[in-house]
């Protein structure tokens, strides 16, 4: 595992920093930093998953991508939910951090923009207005360099000097100054009047031209200066033809009036509505018309309502305007939220003349951040609640129980072998069965109820003021109701679940511990056949803890040699000779003993170490078969091998090689396989199996008989011998039925020219009765237990010289 940094290193740091695991995306580390940013304790965060500090769609399909992806980092401006609701904008960087190969760590580091963003908006705002102000202006602009290139001018300009589109277009500085210059009656004037300028980069100056048309231009020229140093000028000009001036603004300021995309409206004195703008009219509909003349504060059906003017009458008194959002209502009994910006107009005596408010429609808004909260509180796959909301409505649920004592049910669910479905009809496929898997699911529950999904194919339920008896009737309405076929595109399946159930108090007082009590229920009823239901008991924590010491020591006894492998002999009916062998594990434990295989094989299997055990066994099998071939007892040693072993990409050139190194002939090994291999991706299988029968290595069916009763592959692939299960010998020679199976089985490997194998042969009745049925091998403790290698070989040595035979019953 990486090693975190030191926390002082990370806590003087400015920036907020989140170390995430790479495997759970799991928080495991912060900083102070990040505490201040978000607002919640370093303990508080660690732990949960870097998804809680997503705020954005796109935040989130970045998490959901795989580590890889995840791995290549990223590094954009996004927003962080604070713990008090306010969404904060940061610069957003994640980078993979990762020594000697471990386990991946990415680290989040987050900057808080708040303060750039407002800075940036307060220069856009400044620059806006600036501009604003500048076109919006009485007079003419015009700023230029010292060069007399021309930098900044405003429409107002162009129409006093009556400058074409065409002129402004061409970017033509020259050709601009020229044209001012023709318009003016004086122009020798108004050249000197520049050259004076132009020698005197500070000069100030206040000038006077009439201009061809009558229009009378007052032109005042200051310096631009930037740290104290002229870099070039402002000429302003204005037309003091009052008429004409006063004229040009009416008309400047009804166009902003009619064409500003905000919804504006006039009220007089006593608040009553004197006039709305075009965008003001489009906003209210058809109830505009109407409301001429009305009070401005009816607009938001408060018309009557004092305490509302008090309000914007104080704004106005404290700032010159009101603002907040209101509910505006509409002409089909809708409301649409608005952000009304209000500001009063006052005389040079300071009494109120008019007032005027801007309103902003956000709907919009609104809308998008209803889905940012939709997407932060639900399943995005099926619209489900996720986590986060179950564990609001279960803490919500814990603080009402404990006021009333009562209590709920938490339950897990996870459909079963639902693997299948996605690896042979795709994950696109899967997401829509698991679509229609929550909508049974929710059907069966009430409103009181929440089904939540957890993630894959696991779906947790909250069931309110449950029991036991509710929980279990809910539960079996589910299971029947998942037992109806569904049916997509057309084809119709089926699915199962295995379901847990934990109750509160008595099982957990927090949502975390009644889920994983749940799980450890669930995980119960799977090993017990799956499709079925089951509540927590607490003695399954111990198994459960049990069983997790029994698979460490598992994993720990190879390397500390308390694995063996004994052979048990394998005799030839006829003769009573040892003809082969099969390899057995044995493990001694100083803690647990003797080990049954029938108790860790199985556990094996199910974490994926039996592919290591059987390596090993195989390995060991194959060196000792050697051995003995070398000191002239050539013998088959028949090696047991799992399915999860035998799907193994390279199982047959790993086994080659095993073969050359020991220089054991292949002929000398046999592999015992089971019926369900041989039916699982046939296919594979079945070109799997040609490879090792060309190789020559022997192919055997273990515990024939108790698999799939399909028996076709007996005639297309290259098996070598059939081993009767010892559960049909039990039984002979008494139990007919038993016998009738026995004697079918060695009929049909006649038949099939296959040899058949008797296990667990333990009385001589039964061997005689396999000797009767023709059987032509058996093996079991009336010959011998599994032995270690070297008592196996002294009985292999006796064998061979004579010295110890089975003699065949006459």
């Amino acid at each position: 595992m990486n090693p975190l940094p030191p926390q002082s290193w990370l806590d003087g740091l400015q920036e907020a920093v989140w170390l995430v695991d790479g495997g759970s995306l799991c928080i495991v580390q912060s900083n102070k930093a990040a505490e201040r940013l978000v607002g919640m304790s370093g303990e508080d965060m660690v732990g949960k998953a870097v998804t809680s500090l997503a705020a954005t769609p796109q935040d989130f399909a970045f998490w959901s991508e795989p580590l890889a992806t995840l791995a290549k980092g990223i590094h954009s401006h996004t927003s962080v939910w604070r713990a008090d609701g306010v969404l904060v904008p940061v610069d957003r960087r994640v980078t993979c951090v990762q020594h000697d190969g471990a386990p991946a760590v990415l680290m989040l580091t987050m900057l808080d923009r708040s303060a750039q963003e407002a800075t940036q908006q307060e220069l856009e705002t400044l620059l806006s207005e600036l501009r604003s102000t500048l076109d919006s202006a009485a007079d003419g602009m015009l700023v230029c360099g010292l060069d007399g290139g021309v930098r900044a001018f405003n429409q107002r300009l162009a129409h006093i000097w009556s400058i074409p589109r065409e002129l402004l277009l061409q970017g033509n500085d020259t050709a601009v100054h020229e044209h001012l210059a023709s318009r003016v009656v004086d122009r020798k004037h108004y050249q000197e009047r520049l050259s004076a300028i132009e020698r005197d980069p500070l000069l100030e100056s206040t000038d006077i031209f009439q201009l061809y048309g009558g229009m009378t231009v007052e032109r005042r020229v200051v310096p631009q200066l930037h740290q104290g140093h002229p870099v070039g000028r402002v000429y302003s000009f204005r037309d003091i033809t009052r008429q004409a001036e006063a004229q040009a603004s009416l008309r400047l300021a009804a166009r902003v009036f009619d064409a500003s995309l905000d919804a504006i409206f006039i009220a007089d004195s006593r608040h009553h509505l004197m006039r709305m703008n075009p965008g003001c009219e489009r906003l209210l509909g058809p109830c505009a018309a109407a409301s001429e003349g009305a009070m401005a504060a009816s607009l938001f059906g408060s018309g009557s309502d004092a305490s509302f003017m008090e309000q914007v009458q104080a704004g106005w008194e404290s700032d010159g305007f009101w603002e907040g959002e209101l509910w505006l209502p509409r002409d089909n009994g809708a409301y649409c939220a608005v952000h009304l910006s209000w500001v009063a107009l006052r005389d040079d005596d300071g009494r109120l003349m008019q007032s005027i408010g801007f309103m902003r429609d956000l709907t919009q808004q609104h809308a998008a951040k209803k889905r940012i909260e939709e997407l932060a509180y639900s399943d995005v796959l099926t619209g489900l609640p996720n986590r986060l909301l179950l564990s609001q409505r279960v803490e919500t649920a814990i603080q009402g129980a404990r006021a009333s004592d009562t209590g709920f049910a938490i339950l897990f669910l996870d459909l079963d072998r639902f693997k299948i479905i996605n690896d042979s009809l795709g994950h696109h496929f899967g997401d829509r069965v698991l679509q229609l898997v929550a909508e049974r699911l929710q059907a069966c529950l009430r409103q009181t109820d929440m089904l939540c999904r957890l993630g894959g194919d696991e779906f947790v339920i909250y069931l309110h003021g449950a029991d036991a008896v509710v929980a279990e009737s809910v539960v079996r309405r589910m299971l029947d109701d998942m037992l109806n076929p569904f049916l997509l595109d057309g084809m119709g399946f089926s699915i199962q679940c295995s379901i847990g159930m934990a109750l509160y108090p008595q099982d957990g007082t927090t949502l975390d511990e009644l889920i994983k009590q749940a799980d450890t229920a669930m995980y119960r009823v799977k090993e017990r056949g799956r499709g079925s239901y089951g509540f927590y008991q607490p003695q399954m924590n111990a198994n459960l803890l049990s069983r997790m010491k029994l698979e460490h020591a598992m994993r720990q006894a190879l390397g500390e040699q308390r694995m063996a492998v004994h052979y048990q002999p394998r005799v030839n009916l006829a003769t009573g000779r040892i003809v082969g062998a099969e390899a057995l594990i044995r493990w001694t434990d100083p803690e647990f003993g003797v080990v049954s295989p029938t108790q860790f094989v199985p556990l094996a299997e199910e974490s994926g170490y039996i592919v290591t055990l059987g390596a090993w066994v195989m390995e060991q099998a194959v060196r000792e078969a050697a051995q003995w071939m070398r000191e002239g007892m050539p013998i088959v040693v028949s090696v047991n091998v799992s399915a999860l072993e035998f799907r193994q990409a390279d199982f047959v050139k790993r086994l080659t090689r095993l073969l050359a190194v020991h220089q054991l002939p292949p002929t000398l090994l046999e592999l015992e396989l089971t019926e369900t291999i041989l039916l699982q991706d046939a296919q594979e299988m079945e070109l799997r199996l040609f490879s090792l029968a060309a190789l020559g290595v022997g192919l055997a069916i273990d515990d024939f008989g108790t698999g799939y009763s399909s028996l076709a592959y007996l005639k297309k692939l290259p098996i070598d011998k059939l081993k009767i299960d010892q559960s049909f010998v039990r039984g002979l020679p008494e139990d007919d039925g038993d016998r009738a199976i026995v004697s079918a089985i060695v009929s049909m490997g006649h038949a099939l020219h296959i040899e058949v194998v008797a296990e667990g042969v333990e009385t001589v009745g039964q061997r005689a009765m396999l000797q009767q049925l023709q059987c032509g091998h058996f093996q079991g403790f009336l010959c011998s237990p599994g032995l270690p290698g070297a008592e196996f070989r002294q009985l292999l040595f006796n064998s061979s010289h004579g010295l110890a035979q089975f003699a065949p019953v006459k």
